[in-house]
């Protein structure tokens, strides 16, 4: 399925009323505060907001790392909350990739059996054609009988793409994955991301706390106190910096914030 062919008519993974209390009582800290957004298929979104807006945890309970408090989170027509362990453990492996800051290879393997290793746990053969091309797209073709210790950052960072989407998953899921890089690795991983999207029909949804990275994105979802509180398509790094000055989760509660919400939801 193409880029072109998703693009704005379906939605990758989506999150409706989702709330998220970490806690009880006094102690209680609400994370999400009923968030309604959808990730389109076949787009590249970005998530900001300042430290503690929930934007990491947004992304968690989309992806079913954590589970919500209330509300639902899904996975094409999917809903998470509906499946038990192992059901979702199967859906994370075969439907959902994932690239973290910290890399997450596993250092006794070359890069050529990290890349594949989600379809060894899953029992399923790669498709060699796809992962070649895949080692062709992250430059690493030279250093696939290399292990991670014998890379830079940002080749550790190229081959936790690749290995994202080995699997030909429906959603890539990325948590600050330019946060451990220098800037000119950090833009090659995006530029990786971007082509992944733009030139494989794939769809990422990325938390940054970066306004350069996130004008790699086709829209980006701001938070603030566990609530979405803007939307800006086409994103540069100025239009991001120029909005996230624009508010300081003061906004929070607002009507155009109950606007907004409602807009995410269409």
């Amino acid at each position: 399925m193409s880029g072109a062919t998703v693009r704005g008519s379906a939605t990758a993974a989506r999150v409706v009323e989702a709330s998220k209390v970490y806690g009880s009582g006094d102690t209680a800290v609400r994370a999400l505060d009923e968030v309604t957004v959808g990730f389109p298929a076949g787009r590249f979104t970005a998530i900001m907001g300042p430290s503690g807006s929930g934007k990491s945890t947004l992304m968690h309970c989309a992806a079913g790392l954590d589970t919500l408090s209330s509300g639902a989170a899904y996975i094409g027509d999917t809903e998470l909350g509906a499946l038990g362990d192992r059901r979702l453990t199967l859906l994370r492996r075969e439907r959902v990739g994932f690239v973290f800051q910290s890399f997450n290879l596993v250092p006794t393997l070359t890069v050529a059996e990290n890349i594949t290793l989600p379809l060894d746990l899953a029992g399923r053969r790669p498709d060699a054609e796809w992962v070649n091309t895949l080692v062709a797209v992250v430059g690493l073709g030279d250093r696939l009988s290399h292990r991670p210790s014998e890379l830079s950052g940002g080749q550790q960072q190229r081959v936790a793409v690749a290995r994202a989407l080995a699997g030909r998953p429906e959603v890539v899921f990325a948590d600050e994955p330019t946060g451990n890089l220098d800037s000119r690795s950090g833009g090659e991983v995006l530029e990786l991301l971007g082509r992944a999207v733009r030139a494989m029909g794939r769809t990422v949804v990325m938390v940054t706390h970066d306004p350069v990275a996130a004008a790699h994105a086709d829209e980006v979802v701001f938070l603030a106190d566990g609530r979405l509180v803007d939307r800006l398509e086409d994103p540069t790094a100025a239009t991001v910096l120029d909005r996230l000055k624009g508010f300081d989760g003061r906004r929070t509660g607002t009507g155009q914030d109950t606007a907004v919400r409602g807009s995410a939801s269409s």
